[in-house]
């Protein structure tokens, strides 16, 4: 009789380039996947629900894909810590597959569910799979985790990345009889998203699922890639691979996405393209960084990392809060940025940077309140990620230089020059003259008459607020 092994998905929905998936099919043909809805997660008040329906598009996309494969992927609702345990001993599972993760949460559930596996005389394996290099592969020559991200760039850029696992083929699944044992034991047809409670009416920037993924990966592999550290920072131009929900959610396999920016990087005849792949792998690295961090000091999910901002003193006014959050702060670019991500879930990155600055160094708002605005709104929103870029923005977090700050209008002129991404975000402003709209400076009453606020904040003053709070945290901490 052949072994049943039972693979656990979580961030990994997809059927190729998946480690733990391919050690599960290397070891028996009865290879059946199984998702979990984990109210844990999705109870939480910081859930966007365009990032419910890419999950769900995503698993939809992967039952059809382990059905082409030869299996199914079965969908349970509920604890894992009861719904996981009790489907593998009904079905006699000879072992539960899984594939690592960073987060606090996740780890203390992981071991949990492993605890009663084992106990009900079930082996557990679990890999590593979303990280190019596991956390302790990467260390400083002290044997310690890196707080500095240069370092640990050039240790991570020098070791030599896995080739792509191969994805799940000519499997088997359960029999009509399993099948019927793993309805009883809990097992559900895959719901909606709005079965969860969550709607989300706008189209979605990327497809959901592993195709949808690929082929977003080739086309940016085809152009934008060779380009990239010339247009990631202007955000009316598509200039970045807008891949990160794909990355969050593992509808791609991080292998995967490294040998195709190789494969642009050896094939590349000039300096200047190789400079551009470099830099993207270089954000990919980012993303590495921020995990990293997540696994070794696994605080940061609750708190500043830096002792000046460990009991700030915030003046977090509501209003103001608002204000930033529908994008009317009177500041052109701030504003097209947030209403960019209330519309469509996602933003670009230069943006996420000026709006966390203005948020924490002008509004002098706790960025724990934009850390979680923008995860009940993002559909790439991740822990890690999220995390380490507010921190950055807050110069709470790991950075040598602690104080970064952005001013809107300069951003603005720098990255928007022409006023596309302000107008296209912005209707109300179109007819203005660039110079305003790149500037800001605004006439009162041509904000009256299109309908658009004056600046909430004066950015000069605010500045210097923030810097003397700041320089009195010092000395206090001193």
């Amino acid at each position: 009789m052949t072994d049943l092994i039972l693979f656990w998905h979580r961030r990994d929905l997809r059927i190729a380039d998946n480690m733990g998936l391919a050690a599960a099919r290397k070891r028996s043909p009865k290879v059946v996947g199984v998702f979990c809805l984990d109210p844990g997660i999705l109870e939480q008040d910081d859930v966007a629900p365009a990032r419910v329906v890419y999950m769900m598009g995503s698993l939809k996309a992967l039952q059809e894909r382990y059905a082409a494969a030869g299996s199914q992927l079965l969908i349970l609702q509920g604890s894992p810590v009861q719904q996981i345990p009790q489907l593998a001993k009904v079905l006699e599972a000879t072992a539960v597959f899984l594939n690592r993760d960073v987060e606090p949460y996740a780890r203390d559930r992981d071991r949990a569910v492993a605890e009663a596996l084992r106990e009900a005389g079930i082996e557990v394996q679990a890999f590593w799979d979303q990280l190019l290099h596991a956390p302790k592969q990467v260390m400083t020559n002290a044997g310690d985790p890196y707080t500095v991200f240069t370092p640990f760039w050039r240790n991570w850029k020098s070791q030599e990345k896995a080739e792509p696992a191969a994805p799940l083929a000519e499997a088997t699944g359960l029999t009509d009889s399993e099948q019927s044992q793993a309805e009883k034991a809990g097992t559900i047809a895959l719901p909606t998203a709005k079965d969860l409670g969550f709607v989300w009416e706008n189209e979605l920037i990327l497809s959901p699922g592993e195709q949808a993924a690929q082929e977003r990966l080739e086309a940016f592999c085809e152009q934008a890639i060779q380009e990239y550290g010339e247009q990631r920072n202007f955000p009316a131009i598509p200039g970045t691979s807008q891949l990160s929900a794909a990355l969050k959610f593992g509808a791609i396999g991080i292998r995967t996405v490294w040998a195709a920016a190789e494969e642009v990087y050896q094939r590349s005849r000039s300096d200047e393209t190789r400079q551009n792949v470099q830099t993207w792998q270089q954000e990919l690295c980012w993303r590495e960084f921020y995990q990293h961090a997540m696994f070794f000091f696994p605080e940061l999910a609750a708190g500043a990392y830096r002792e000046p901002f460990k009991d700030f003193p915030w003046q977090n006014d509501e209003t103001l809060f608002q204000a930033w959050c529908e994008g009317k702060t009177g500041y052109p670019i701030v504003d097209a940025a947030m209403r960019q991500m209330n519309t469509i879930g996602w933003m670009h990155n230069r943006c996420r940077m000026i709006v966390a600055s203005f948020l924490t160094k002008d509004l002098i708002i706790d960025w724990q309140w934009g850390e979680k605005y923008f995860m009940q709104k993002l559909m790439d929103g991740d822990l890690s990620a999220n995390n380490g870029g507010w921190q950055w923005s807050a110069s709470s977090g790991m950075d040598p230089k602690p104080l970064r700050i952005f001013n809107p209008a300069s951003q603005a002129q720098k990255f928007d020059p022409d006023g596309e991404y302000i107008r296209e975000w912005l209707p109300e402003l179109r007819s203005l003259d660039t110079e305003l709209l790149v500037t800001g400076k605004i006439p009162p009453d041509e904000c009256d008459r299109c309908n658009y606020p004056q600046p909430i904040v004066d950015h000069k003053q605010q500045q210097r607020q923030f810097k003397e709070i700041y320089q009195q945290q010092k000395v206090g901490k001193g």
